[in-house]
């Protein structure tokens, strides 16, 4: 799905010289991540042949070819796969957040789609979770499967490990999103209480040949963690959750069944997740094709069209939202006031993942890491002229509100207070969506069908533009 830059217009962009230009830049961002085009630049047919990298596999070599496509992305990954391997496939599931509609009359016959809970797993999750277990059991060496990794896959494939109830999951899932845990973190717990993440699934599917493409949500491209490395060795242990667990004083929280599975874990009353060099990947190759220093690099580009001293951002964003927001807010005002590390106009972009850390009996409003970083900036932001911090899920959704992100410039917290909103009362519960809103300054695509993670421009402005 490519997006016009009018899809990011917000009230600040609209109605400013220079709001069109950043508008370009956001949507250059976004379209260079676009998950068909990747795999089609990725993925050759050549008569039989299927090319990438230096392999090339004969399609009618093996007796069967499966296609899985899991995550946010997996519906534009799997029909330009699916174009790709035309009558070679035998059968494909493709298992995502948002129903995609009908499919197309010449893949209907041949391809299921699954819908899963996402941000938290739901019974639809684990359901599809079982369905493709089953279509990738009892495989052998002359079957093909092209599996399809994007983000949001922890949530969508999820089928607990024997024991464990999907509740448990449930809960378990909901106490490591609001207590402030990395998505490393979080995801090395889910790896070892689930029957398909953590390189489980390929043990399920070997002897097969697997060939993994994943669109990266994870900074560093960690393939054992992004959607929880189904398919990907794991070099993470039992004991390094249960220290996550320490870490977060969870103990006393989490269900009692999933501190004892992963107890028993470290004991060795369980079995490991699979780790490198295990022989069930053997046949398998994983590769990287899209990724969030790819929606980084385009937008700096495409800065750099529009006339802006461009470059990347120091550090990836990290840490807790809030903080990470007034850091970033001090930044732009020095960029501002001193015209450095660029003089103007410039547009510095960064990506990455913050955390947001929900105390208990907290009053909570809506909004995710990206608006809840764009909350705290605005009070820091107030009365800088010619400069914009702008917040970019590249899914289109943070957290539960279908809102992308929000733009702040300096003229949000004074248009705040004439709207007789408490700043400091928004950012107490947490509720940044609702202070946007009424400023029209949320970023609102729509769901982009792609999926690496979050991104953060901050743009300084010449009087005249």
């Amino acid at each position: 799905m490519i997006l016009p830059p009018a899809a990011f217009q917000t009230s600040s962009l609209k109605k400013t010289k220079w709001g069109m230009k950043a508008s370009k830049v956001l949507a250059a961002s976004i379209n260079a991540v676009e998950p068909g085009e990747l795999v089609n630049n990725f993925l050759v047919r050549k008569n039989n042949h299927l090319l990438f990298g230096e392999e090339n596999l004969n399609l009618k070599s093996f007796e069967r070819v499966i296609l899985v496509g899991v995550g946010k992305a997996a519906y534009p990954m799997s029909i330009a796969a699916t174009n790709l391997l035309g009558d070679n496939l035998t059968s494909g599931t493709i298992l995502t957040k948002t129903n995609p509609g009908k499919l197309p009359k010449k893949f209907s016959r041949k391809i299921e789609v699954l819908i899963g809970g996402h941000p938290v797993p739901d019974q639809n999750s684990q359901k599809s979770a079982e369905y493709i277990q089953t279509q990738l059991s009892e495989l052998t060496p002359d079957d093909l499967v092209l599996f399809l990794v994007s983000g949001g896959g922890s949530a969508l494939l999820a089928s607990p490990s024997p024991g464990i109830s999907l509740d448990a999951l449930v809960i378990t899932n909901q106490l490591l999103l609001s207590c402030g845990a990395e998505i490393n973190e979080i995801n090395t717990i889910r790896k070892h209480i689930s029957s398909v993440k953590g390189g489980r699934l390929a043990s399920l599917a070997a002897p097969a040949q697997l060939i993994t493409l994943i669109l990266s949500d994870v900074i560093g491209d960690p393939i054992d963690m992004i959607a929880s490395g189904p398919i990907s060795p794991d070099p993470s242990t039992f004991q390094d959750a249960i220290q996550i667990i320490k870490k977060y004083e969870l103990e006393a929280q989490l269900p009692e069944v999933v501190v004892d599975r992963i107890n028993q874990g470290c004991s060795g009353d369980y079995p490991e997740t699979p780790k490198p060099g295990d022989p069930i990947f053997d046949n398998t190759s994983h590769h990287v094709i899209g990724s969030n220093l790819d929606a980084v690099q385009a937008g700096i580009l495409a800065a750099e069209v529009e006339g802006f001293n461009a470059s990347i951002l120091p550090d990836p964003l990290s840490g807790e939202a809030s903080q990470v927001g007034e850091e970033l807010a001090e930044y732009l005002l020095k960029m501002s006031e001193d015209d450095k590390p660029f003089p103007r106009p410039a547009c510095l972009i960064g990506g990455g993942e913050t955390t947001v850390t929900i105390p208990p009996n907290t009053k909570i409003g809506r909004g995710g890491r990206n608006l809840e970083l764009a909350l705290n900036a605005v009070k820091i932001l107030d009365g800088i002229s010619n400069a914009a911090l702008i917040t970019l899920a590249t899914d289109g959704e943070d957290g539960t509100t279908g809102t992308a992100g929000a733009v702040v410039t300096g003229e949000c917290f004074r248009k705040g207070k004439e709207l007789q909103m408490q700043l400091d009362t928004y950012i107490e519960n947490h509720d940044s969506y609702s202070y946007f809103l009424k400023l029209d300054d949320l970023l609102q695509p729509g769901p982009t069908q792609t999926n690496v993670n979050d991104l953060c421009f901050l743009f300084t402005f010449n009087e005249d533009l």
